[in-house]
């Protein structure tokens, strides 16, 4: 009883032992004597009453349910609140010729009329009978008038200092008006009451009660009412476990049920259908297996929302088997059902078995909704089938359906994806006509998408004349102009956000987190991290996550990786999306050995089943060059997404590995799943690291014939690249005069490329102009250049080249090469300090070159960009950085090891010659990532067939 003691000292109810004899108050109040009667308000309160019998409430107007609700036939002639006041007074003067029941509703129902609200209240407090549907009706009837509850509880205030008192029923409903009004004091002042009067072993005022605190004081005090009610009847237990569930106390509310099962209490229908969605919320297989079992159990089989449940439970719980045996098993289907198991089908990836139940809902001769749609469109946008979501909404108004918020959602969110935005202008354009912008939803996306499309001037338009904008509006916004580096404006705008009364939450601050994350700003990130703290809020993973992922976006790999051991010494688990973004800051800078413990961890932590992270892992493996281990992890997801199936393709086109691609790419198209523009990126990736031109033309061309896909630039790029390092340079040039697209520095960046291969100075020098139009400033462009001239021995034209870089403020970038020999990474740069072994690496070197000579080894001196003799650029050469790393590990490894080495640049023709020889002379793999593609050199031979 620790709370209900602590409240007595807040009671105002000393004197309850007066029973009230008189109505003399019923006419003090309010001195309007000729006031007219009043018309229904439209005006309405919500109570938040949860009992069942008080669900469907009789109305004072109708006849069929509220005979005792009529005016006396005197009553009809009253004009003036007076007249009926007077009226009144005679009615409790003479013998009672009616029901007292009539005679309290006619009374209320007059006052009402005439608004006189503290007249009817104390009618209806102190007269009426005492019946929870009575008292609903009077209440709804109350607020059609336009009263304020609030005059209930001051009424109610009133005849307690009076002396009137109160049984448990009415009290019950006070409580209730406290729960709508957030009265917390007054709820407080009745508690203490109920226990001086020992009304608090009554089971609806304790529901009441728990309700009213697990809305004000919250879960932990609510439950405390639970267990200190001695009776722990049915309707109490079931109240308790759905005020757990509101407050997401999942766990609790399953602890809750099994003591329920102990005391031989039973659930009702909506209590097993809200724990049911606790157990697909929460993953938890076994439980809802276990509350099936109770379904079957007490015979609840026929109720089809409980039944719709399992069938989402088992959904979310990745068994789609049981959740269609459910199905099966139904002896009804509703809407909801069939809404319920196509979503299940969606949500889980089986799109086709989503569209084949979407037909046998329409032979059975239920249609289709909005919600049914809705399920088709999120079911695509989860699997990453963006195409397929516009054409799923395209489809939707085509069977005449009305989008709605959630329909503009999803489309909107694959309009960011694809970034077609001027379809999403035209969107934009719909919603306007509609009149969907007053949704906050719908005012985020719209926002956020005009964010993706650098148009921040027009995402501040459509905040600023929003009229319902959310808080996710406004961390929509902020989250732009911190992506954008404008941390001034995020600032001024958090300021405007506090200055309206909006709270920023934990969204907030993470977006602001990631914005300087991302920006390369770590110490300001971590200050946030501070300041969250000082506000007495939580950095919780989604905050150390977004420093991570930020970091990563930011190419600050070492930095994401030391913010996972912070997080970890600050206990906060990590989720599926912070190992994704681990595993993208090892497979930037190809760390494999780092790569390989997150894998452990992932299988400790049994996040290894998770697509996403599958998906990470054939990434990192891929780049880190173990394609084997890769394709085993592909291997055994179960139920493969585009992807998945995208990202494994990408593995083996990267290393020129075309045929598997085609052969994947065969595999996925029989599963059901359509490839998107990605997939042709890959496809035309492999063909162009493989060397198949006609390939890459049948499946440039399939894109728009047979997919209706328009090419992008990343499309054009791959094709002018594969034309060019085919020899097909004249071709090249004809397919970027004739691409519909204006050409931009990736296209004439490949052609320039492919001139350094075929030695091509013509063209060359044709694509170096365009590159110096579009990109002045980029000092790659003319390195490359400079090779090409140095290949024809044109000093001159490099010299001037030089020159030109030198007034333009150019320098020729830091090139380096790293490998890693245990846990520590070794560089080596041609700036910056020399590595500490680098003479034991020569004399091992030096060895090496005249080992490899004897098998056919000729340094290619043309690599050298400076006029000097062969002898020169012979040494020269030598101090190529990633020679300098594959020498290193060849010293450091054991013998049969592969030796693993990232370069920022190119490597140039001499250093792949070398690294194919070494291969040879060693009997050593070597792997090469450089600054376009990976290179694997066994025996020989390179994976590139050398066209890099």
């Amino acid at each position: 009883m620790t709370l209900c003691i602590a409240l007595h000292r807040h009671s105002f109810m000393d004197n309850l032992v007066q029973p009230f004899h008189h109505l003399n108050p019923y006419f003090v109040q309010n001195p309007q004597t000729h006031m007219q009667p009043r018309s229904h308000s439209p005006t309405s309160v919500s109570l938040g009453i949860s009992e069942p019998q008080l669900v469907s409430s009789p109305q004072f107007s109708s006849p069929k349910f509220s005979p005792f609700f009529h005016p006396l036939d005197n009553l009809s002639e009253l004009k003036t609140l007076n007249s009926v006041r007077e009226f009144h007074a005679q009615m409790v003067k003479l013998p009672k010729r009616r029901s007292s029941v009539t005679m309290d509703g006619s009374m209320m129902k007059s006052y009402l009329e005439f608004g006189d609200f503290v007249s009817a209240t104390k009618v209806f407090f102190v007269g009426f009978s005492r019946n929870y549907l009575l008292w609903n009706s009077f209440l709804e009837e109350f607020s059609s008038f336009g009263g304020d509850s609030h005059e209930i509880l001051e009424v109610f205030k009133e005849l307690q200092n009076k002396g009137v008192e109160f049984d448990s029923k009415a009290l019950t409903v006070v409580l209730k008006i406290c729960l709508s009004l957030m009265e917390l004091w007054l709820g407080m002042e009745v508690h203490a009451c109920l226990v001086k009067r020992g009304f608090h072993v009554d089971v609806h005022l304790s529901c009441a009660l728990i309700n009213l605190y697990e809305k004000c004081l919250g879960i932990d005090r609510a439950n405390q009412v639970f267990d200190e009610t001695p009776l722990q009847e049915d309707f109490l237990w079931n109240t308790s476990i759905m005020a757990n569930l509101r407050s997401e106390r999942w766990e609790k509310a399953l602890e809750l049920f099994r003591r329920m099962q102990f005391a031989s209490a039973i659930a009702t229908d909506g209590t097993m259908v809200k724990l049911l969605q606790a157990c697909g919320k929460l993953r938890a297989l076994n439980e809802g297996k276990q509350l099936h079992g109770y379904v079957i159990k007490f015979g609840r089989l026929s109720n089809t929302s409980i039944c719709n449940s399992v069938v989402s439970m088992y959904s979310r719980n990745n068994r789609l088997d049981l959740a269609r045996a459910v199905f099966d098993s139904m002896e009804d289907h509703n809407l909801a059902s069939w809404n319920s198991i196509i979503s299940s089908y969606a949500v889980n990836g089986c799109l086709n078995g989503a569209w084949d139940i979407l037909q046998k809902m329409e032979s059975s001769s239920i249609t289709p909704d909005i919600i049914t749609w809705n399920s088709i469109l999120s079911g695509h946008l989860l699997q990453g089938s963006y195409e397929m979501v516009l054409t799923s909404f395209r489809s939707l108004q085509n069977a005449n359906f009305k989008p709605d918020s959630c329909s503009i959602t999803s489309a909107l969110q694959a309009v960011i994806e694809l970034g077609c935005f001027n379809l999403g202008k035209e969107i934009h354009g719909y919603i306007m006509r509609s009149n969907l912008d007053y949704d906050a939803y719908v005012c985020t996306s719209l926002v956020d998408m005009y964010i993706k499309n650098i148009s921040l001037d027009k995402a501040e338009v459509v905040f600023h004349h929003s009229k319902n904008k959310n808080i996710c509006a406004w961390n929509s916004l902020i989250s732009g102009y911190t992506y954008k580096g404008l941390f001034n404006n995020a600032e001024n705008l958090l300021k405007q956000m506090e200055g309206e009364g909006i709270k920023p939450d934990l969204v907030t601050w993470n977006s602001l987190i990631s914005g300087y994350s991302m920006w390369g700003h770590s110490e300001e990130a971590l200050a946030l991290m501070n300041r969250i703290k000082s506000l007495g809020l939580t950095p919780n993973v989604v905050s150390w996550t977004a420093m991570i992922s930020g970091c990563c976006q930011n190419e600050n790999y070492m930095d994401a990786l030391q913010f996972f051991i912070q997080m970890q010494e600050e206990n906060v688990k990590p989720n599926s999306t912070t190992i994704c973004s681990l595993l993208r800051a090892c497979a930037g800078p190809s760390l494999l050995k780092k790569g390989e413990e997150i894998h452990c961890f992932c299988m400790r932590h049994g996040f290894v089943d998770d697509i996403y992270v599958a998906t990470a892992l054939i990434d990192m493996y891929s780049k880190g060059g173990k394609l084997r281990v890769a394709r085993e992890v592909f291997r055994k997801i179960k139920e493969k997404t585009l992807p998945c199936w995208n990202c494994m393709m990408m593995g083996y086109a990267i290393y020129g590995r075309g045929e598997e691609v085609f052969t994947l790419f065969d595999s996925m198209c029989k599963t059901g799943i359509i490839p998107d523009a990605i997939t042709f990126t890959v496809l035309l990736s492999a063909c162009k690291n493989s060397g198949l031109v006609m390939e890459g033309w049948k499946h440039f061309d399939s894109m728009k014939t047979h997919y209706n896909i328009t090419p992008t630039i990343e499309h054009y790029s791959c094709m002018v690249d594969l034309l060019g390092k085919a020899g097909f340079l004249d071709e090249a040039l004809d397919f970027i005069h004739a691409m519909p697209q204006k050409a931009d520095a990736s296209i004439w960046g490949a052609l320039l490329s492919a001139c350094r291969i075929h030695k091509d100075l013509k063209i060359a020098e044709i694509a170096a102009r365009n590159l110096l139009r579009l990109e002045p400033y980029n000092s790659a462009n003319c390195v490359l250049m400079m090779n090409i001239y140095s290949s024809f021995e044109r000093w001159g034209d490099v010299e001037r080249l030089k020159d030109s870089m030198t007034a333009m403020g150019m320098k020729i970038p830091n090139v380096w090469s790293w490998t890693q020999v245990r846990q520590t990474i070794h560089v080596f740069s041609t700036e910056g300090e020399p590595h500490p072994e680098e003479g034991e690496i020569y004399f091992e070197l030096y060895q090496l070159v005249s080992e490899i000579r004897k098998l056919g080894y000729v340094p290619v001196t043309h690599c050298v960009l400076q006029n000097i003799d062969e002898k020169e650029k012979e040494k020269v050469l030598l101090s190529h950085t990633e020679k300098l790393a594959m020498t290193y590990g060849l010293i450091k490894t054991s013998d049969g090891s592969p030796i693993r080495v990232v370069k920022n640049t190119r490597i140039c023709q001499d250093c792949h010659t070398a690294a194919k020889y070494i291969s040879l002379a060693r009997k050593r793999e070597i792997f090469l990532r450089d600054g376009g593609r990976f290179h694997h050199f066994m025996n020989g031979e390179c994976s590139c067939n050398d066209l890099w």
